[in-house]
């Protein structure tokens, strides 16, 4: 059974920090590219952040260069979103996503989500 459970959402302050830890079960998680969504109320979800299957290459969003770090252990089968200086418009459900595609076909899990806010 494939599973993504998101954790290390929360409250936090303006300009504070958080950690964010998907952990992945029911597949090879090295064959995978992961990648960090987050949806705030009443707007699309928008990609966050991607980190390739050997972790070589990553990719952020403008919105968050900068300040947050995507990263893997696949070893442990864990992707982490590491979170600074984060702002009020990061408010938003932050979901983990898998995806493989191959000719013709392809994977794509999703986790539950984590909420986070930022407020004061």
């Amino acid at each position: 059974q494939v599973q993504l459970v998101e954790s290390g959402g929360g409250l936090v302050q303006p300009g504070g920090s958080l950690r964010l830890s998907c952990v992945a079960s029911g597949f090879t998680f090295s064959n995978y590219i992961m990648k960090w969504y987050r949806q705030a109320p009443g707007k699309e979800r928008d990609l966050v952040a991607s980190i390739s299957d050997i972790g070589g290459a990553t990719n952020y969003a403008e919105s968050v260069k900068g300040r947050f770090t995507i990263s893997r252990e696949n070893a442990k089968n864990i992707v982490y979103l590491q979170m600074n200086s984060l702002k009020p418009e990061d408010t938003a459900v932050y979901y983990c996503n898998a995806l493989r595609r191959w000719f013709g076909g392809g994977n794509d899990y999703w986790g539950q989500g984590t909420q986070v806010t930022v407020s004061s």
